[in-house]
């Protein structure tokens, strides 16, 4: 009888599978990655879709804030009128590790 699976093709397949398994997007790289004035898609394609969101607006301005959660470790953007504005990068007890904000 053939071998049908390669010993190659079968390691390869398990180090796909854990380095999948153990990559979040939320990490530091990917915080730094990103700056103010992007769009949500733009953040999207860097951390994926967030875990929450939240919206406001009034008189034309729109207000929208996105965490993205993994384990003790989250991103929270702060977008205004599509574009953000702000961010932090939350570890552990959810107390800012570091936090960036226009200051126009």
């Amino acid at each position: 009888m053939k071998n049908l699976i390669k010993p190659g093709l079968l390691l390869k397949v398990f180090i796909l599978a854990a380095v999948i398994a153990c990559g979040s997007a939320v990490n530091q790289a990917n915080f730094d990655k990103i700056q103010s004035g992007m769009t949500m898609n733009e953040v999207v394609e860097i951390l994926g879709p967030p875990t929450e969101t939240s919206e406001v607006g009034f008189a034309g301005i729109s207000g929208t804030t996105s965490k993205w959660q993994h384990n003790d470790s989250a991103i929270v953007i702060n977008f205004l009128n599509g574009k953000v504005m702000a961010k932090q990068f939350l570890k552990g007890e959810q107390k800012p590790l570091q936090t960036q904000q226009d200051s126009e």
